[in-house]
């Protein structure tokens, strides 16, 4: 992989966790740092998901290559708001 294509797959990152958030229902507890982070790990894995499927080098845009990595991240997104810790408030 060269440095353009890790530059890339962190901006979509960026955009994978947003949306990612987005469309899951109801609210995440969890920040956004987070959120960032596990779109540009599902941007990561669902490209070489889709090289290994053979999927990832098609003419222009690559939508199946985006879906993948959108619905890894939409699954990363609720598995870290399961895990991350919910703020207590004292009484």
């Amino acid at each position: 992989m060269e440095i353009s294509g890790i530059i890339s797959a962190i901006l979509v990152g960026l955009v994978l966790g947003v949306l990612a958030r987005l469309i899951l229902p109801g609210k995440q507890n969890i920040p956004v740092w987070l959120t960032v982070v596990v779109g540009i790990i599902a941007a990561f894995l669902g490209t070489a998901i889709a090289r290994g499927f053979g999927y990832a080098d098609t003419a222009g845009w690559d939508w199946l290559e985006f879906i993948t990595q959108l619905g890894l991240a939409a699954i990363g997104v609720a598995l870290a708001a399961g895990m991350y810790p919910r703020r207590r408030v004292k009484a």
